[in-house]
């Protein structure tokens, strides 16, 4: 698996333009790659999911840009292999139910509210023959989607979680969680989620490194029930975190 010289995963530039050369028209005389372009950013993306994970992946052209080492970091603080997964709102890539299927051998059914999103799901499902069920979400988080008595070891989601519409890549349905801190989402589905997870199941959320939010998802999960671990974890230059909620 390739890595960064300093051991972490990742994937050189020059590896990147091996598998799509149209990168390099996005270099400069340096041969660092532009990331404030968007099209570089999907193919230096595809690469990484192609060369480290082993996935073909069709972005929309208008969807977020999903990082696969950051996915797949998160997949690792919660998943131990062969679990039974339910993944709420798997976005245009399907990347983390792709993930969780070929890299950690479990039994994943997935859930998507857009349209032509599920449509860009299904054809990376069908692309990287995975053995995934998609589910139209038509609105609903579980309730009303997932069948009652279909219990799941995890469910996990990277959730929606701004207040209110942004002017940045994610659209208003990727973006906005609702509640005061973006937190209502996370927080309906963690509601939800009790009614579908197995004795000492878990729901797990990809959530920004933003303290009010994780709070406020963190107390209502208490008050619920659960009891709840904040795993924080740098993908890039960013944190994240891992926010796990066990019954």
């Amino acid at each position: 698996m390739p890595i960064w010289k300093d051991g972490k995963l990742g994937l050189p530039v020059i590896d990147a333009v091996k598998l799509f050369p149209e990168l390099e028209k996005y270099l400069d005389e340096r041969g660092r790659l532009d990331f404030s372009n968007r099209e570089a950013r999907i193919l230096y993306n595809r690469a990484i999911a192609k060369a480290l994970f082993g996935l073909d992946i069709e972005y929309h052209p208008h969807g977020l840009v999903t990082t696969p080492v950051s996915r797949y970091l998160f997949l690792k603080t919660f998943l131990r292999g062969g679990e039974r997964v339910l993944e709420i709102g798997t976005g245009h890539t399907a990347m983390m139910a792709l993930m969780a299927e070929r890299l950690f051998n479990c039994d994943v059914t997935v859930t998507e509210l857009d349209e032509e999103f599920f449509e860009y799901a299904r054809r990376n499902v069908e692309m990287n023959k995975a053995n995934l069920r998609l589910l139209k979400s038509n609105g609903g988080i579980i309730r009303g989607v997932v069948p009652e008595g279909e219990m799941s070891d995890v469910i996990f989601s990277a959730p929606p979680y701004y207040e209110t519409p942004t002017k940045g890549v994610l659209t208003e349905r990727e973006g906005v969680g609702g509640g005061e801190h973006g937190e209502a989402f996370s927080v309906r589905l963690i509601e939800e989620a009790r009614d579908y997870l197995k004795p000492g199941g878990r729901v797990a959320l990809f959530l920004p490194d933003k303290r009010p939010l994780i709070e406020a998802i963190t107390e209502k999960g208490e008050r619920l029930g659960y009891s709840v671990r904040d795993i924080r974890f740098k993908a890039g230059t960013r944190w994240r975190h891992s926010l796990i909620l066990r019954l």
